[in-house]
């Protein structure tokens, strides 16, 4: 069975371009969802998966790849998925069915290349970080407490009648930023 998924981003698009496409593909049942594609949960695509078995050679269909996966590495993941289920996939703009030995090899294709393309971020992030640290520059967020607020955490601590709460408002932080500095709260001040 052709099982059709479409996607709108907003509440104010239409999905009839996808809708008509998917139909005139042959699906039989179709999945309409209206939320970005960067939003991990998607009930209707979600109930899409559930519905498709791979024990009857059921194929997931939709218009665009944009229409399944907001990213490469996402894309490929969800194909992963309904590979290892034995659900195929297949792309109407793009020409992509997983249900072939030619549309396996593409999209297989489309894996090396982002797994190509995270290698090569993941080195220029390391040599960006190398860099600025060969001319004295640290990475990451400064401290939230300077040692004279640690120092005055500790003396605010010593009383009683102080919470760590309290202590943690006067520095305008969370009390676990408070505990991550001073670690054991009044007991180490």
């Amino acid at each position: 069975m052709l099982i059709g998924y479409a996607r709108v981003s907003t509440q104010d698009q239409s999905p009839a371009l996808q809708l008509d496409a998917l139909r005139a593909a042959g699906c039989e049942r179709i999945f309409v969802e209206k939320a970005s594609g960067a939003q991990r949960d998607r009930p209707e695509l979600k109930s899409a998966l559930d519905f498709a078995r791979g024990d009857t050679g059921d194929v997931l269909v939709i218009w665009k790849l944009d229409r399944l996966a907001w990213s490469l590495s996402q894309l490929i993941d969800t194909v992963d998925l309904l590979e290892k289920r034995g659900i195929g996939f297949r792309s109407l703009t793009e020409a992509i069915d997983t249900t072939s030995a030619g549309g396996r090899l593409v999209f297989h294709m489309f894996g090396a290349m982002a797994e190509f393309e995270r290698s090569i971020i993941r080195e220029r992030t390391r040599a960006g970080l190398d860099a600025a640290r060969a001319r004295g520059r640290m990475g990451g967020r400064p401290p939230s407490l300077s040692p004279k607020d640690i120092a005055a955490a500790k003396a605010m601590l010593k009383d009683p009648e102080i919470t760590v709460t309290e202590v943690a408002k006067r520095l305008k932080v969370a009390p676990s930023t408070l505990y991550r500095h001073i670690p054991g709260g009044r007991s180490s001040s």
